[in-house]
């Protein structure tokens, strides 16, 4: 007998996963190509995920933003996402001021404690 599939995000493989390096700096006129590779990615061996590494981007800017933004449309558009592996702590916060959310590699996903951790209740605290 087989359970039904859990409803929930799925599950990566790092080491299996689609994986598009973008060296920096990446002119305007890449970007089109670029969202053509991640298309191909999604549509041929049925990967839902696609890890981006961002490491060699150089700084952050405005350019970068728009060059993640549609990446993960056209992810979605193709029923997947993409995930950044190595991303600028600056990246991340810019990426944040305007509202972007990105999957990273080797963070815990939200409301999820990190692996490992224990929540502690202390016996004189009152019950919530």
């Amino acid at each position: 007998m087989s359970s039904p599939r859990s409803a929930g995000l799925p599950v990566v493989d790092a080491e299996r996963s689609a994986v598009l390096v973008l060296p920096g700096p990446v002119a305007r006129g890449e970007v089109a190509g670029l969202c053509e590779r991640v298309r191909m990615m999604l549509g041929g061996g049925g990967e839902r995920v696609v890890v981006c590494d961002v490491g060699g981007l150089g700084p952050p800017g405005l350019g970068v933003v728009d060059l993640l933004a549609r990446l993960e449309l056209t992810a979605r558009r193709g029923g997947g996402r993409i995930r950044l592996r190595d991303p600028d702590p600056a990246l991340l916060a810019l990426l944040d001021l305007v509202g972007l959310r990105f999957q990273v590699e080797g963070q815990a996903e939200e409301r999820e404690p990190p692996l490992g951790v224990e929540e502690a209740v202390e016996t004189g605290d009152p019950a919530v």
